[in-house]
């Protein structure tokens, strides 16, 4: 059999069938993106406690301080006017 005839014959089964293939989800698209929008969050602060803590050598959850971030954007916009 050639390719022709094996794709013609492909085309002609499929047109003839006419039932669709319904999927059913799992997981609904929005709670997908609420996962995927905590992991993101938890992956953030996870790694800002980690960079406070261990590179900075600051305590963990001081990184949540609203002083804390008032320093750091001190520091960073020092010399900018």
């Amino acid at each position: 059999m050639s390719r022709e005839k094996y794709q013609k014959e492909k085309r002609e089964s499929v047109k003839g069938n006419t039932k669709k293939k319904v999927r059913v989800r799992l997981i609904p698209i929005w709670l997908r993106i609420i996962i995927v929008a905590a992991l993101i969050l938890i992956s953030v602060s996870a790694g800002a406690i980690v960079g406070y803590s261990i590179l900075g050598n600051g305590k963990p959850f001081d990184v949540f301080k609203s002083s804390t971030w008032t320093h750091i954007s001190d520091l960073v916009n020092q010399g900018v006017k």
